[in-house]
């Protein structure tokens, strides 16, 4: 077989263009095969929706080109305070406390929104001379040999490559062609997400606040302005989603609180069911998955595009030193690398986001006790505090070169 590219990347979202580009950048011709239309996707205005990017999410973004552009149009993190209550009655006393000032490396992340961050990656792409980029292009199937994998486009015409990478979603065809099963559930939740404008500054602290129903995550967006996502049972959501946008506030606001002084919608509302979905398996002959194709969770720590980007950072090295040994890097001793290196601290991350939204949403009187008395531990324990914010902004465990900033 003779190879058109050495990757073929199925999936033009945000994981889909940052691995376009990580690839690239260790040396890697690549065929971006992307749905959606660059035009479109490049030409989005303010509609409220925003990204938590972790530290070491910023650092792969400035690794690869990406931040420089659009450092000056997020809003560092300095503080996050998480605390514990009923919608109407406030928060309780004891909240647990995150601050910036407590690790080495500055802000624990930076929230950015998508108006800013998939036109400045769509642009960086079309500046990548390895990278072909086909918009408008659906991938009908593929087929795998010793020689590499062949991909047919739904026009007829077909790609080949060494390696295929499903960057398409929690409902990834390419895993199912392959025959990758996922396990998980639903939670019967459903996330409220819209921006807010408000009165007074947030002075860069983002607030989680969890109720019986579910939690509420206030993020501060640049200005006075905040994007939030308000988790409510999916009954209920579907019930507010439905509403005028005054009606929408009046249920909002004893759950929001006066903190902020007053509040009124800016942009769209969306939403979104919550559920947790696992692949069985990362990889496959020579395929490998990333991404929401590998692990959606719940968004309880804002960590679902930061693990996708974490994806992208260890499969980019993974694949990258394997080709600089000589080694084919579809081979499949090469993609289980990748999915060992990365299969352990997903799974890590659902079970703590599982167990933290169960933990939380709901009004056991004993829970509630056994709740505050964790909070209080960690407010006391400032070493236990520092190594959580670490693992938040990214920097614990085996952390790939990209993430911490490094070129390939």
């Amino acid at each position: 077989m003779t190879r058109d590219f050495d990757i073929i990347i199925a999936g033009g979202g945000l994981n889909g263009l940052t691995l376009a580009l990580a690839v690239a950048q260790g040396g890697a011709t690549v065929a971006l095969v992307d749905p959606g239309d660059i035009v479109v996707r490049g030409a989005q205005g303010f509609d409220g929706r925003g990204y938590a990017l972790s530290l070491a999410s910023v650092r792969l973004l400035a690794a690869l080109g990406v931040w420089a552009g659009v450092a000056e149009r997020s809003q560092p993190i300095l503080d996050v305070r998480v605390s514990d209550g009923r919608a109407g009655e406030g928060a309780a006393p004891l909240d647990l406390h995150f601050d910036h000032a407590e690790i080495e490396e500055g802000p624990l992340g930076h929230m950015l929104e998508d108006r800013h961050l998939r036109p400045a990656l769509l642009a960086q792409v079309d500046r990548q001379a390895r990278i072909t980029h086909l918009d408008c292009r659906q991938i009908a199937g593929h087929t795998v040999s010793d020689a590499g994998v062949a991909v047919l486009l739904a026009d007829g015409s077909t790609l080949t490559a060494g390696l295929l990478v499903g960057a398409d979603g929690k409902r990834s065809p390419t895993a199912m062609r392959c025959g990758i099963r996922r396990i998980g559930w639903g939670y019967g939740q459903t996330a409220l997400v819209a921006a807010i404008d408000h009165d007074l500054p947030h002075n860069g602290c983002a607030h989680q606040f969890f109720t019986p129903q579910g939690p509420l995550a206030v993020l501060p967006l640049p200005g006075n302005r905040s994007s939030i996502v308000w988790t409510e049972q999916s009954d209920t959501a579907t019930a507010i989603a439905s509403l005028n946008d005054a009606d929408y506030l009046d249920i909002l606001r004893p759950r929001f609180g006066d903190f902020l002084g007053e509040i009124a919608l800016a942009g769209k509302r969306f939403s979104y069911p919550l559920q947790l979905s696992l692949a069985t398996r990362w990889v496959s002959a020579r395929v490998a998955l990333a991404g929401d194709a590998a692990h959606v969770v719940h968004p309880i720590a804002g960590q679902g595009l930061n693990a996708g980007l974490k994806d992208v950072a260890a499969l980019a090295q993974v694949v990258t030193d394997a080709a600089r040994r000589g080694e084919d890097p579809g081979r499949a001793d090469v993609l289980e690398r990748y999915e060992s290196w990365r299969r352990f601290d997903t799974l890590s991350l659902a079970a703590a986001t599982d167990a933290v939204n169960r933990l939380f949403s709901n009004d056991n009187p004993l829970l509630r006790l056994a709740r505050d008395a964790g909070m209080a531990a960690v407010n006391a324990m400032p070493a236990l505090r520092r190594g959580l914010i670490r693992e938040a902004a990214g920097l614990g465990g085996d952390t790939p070169r990209l993430s911490r900033g490094l070129p390939l």
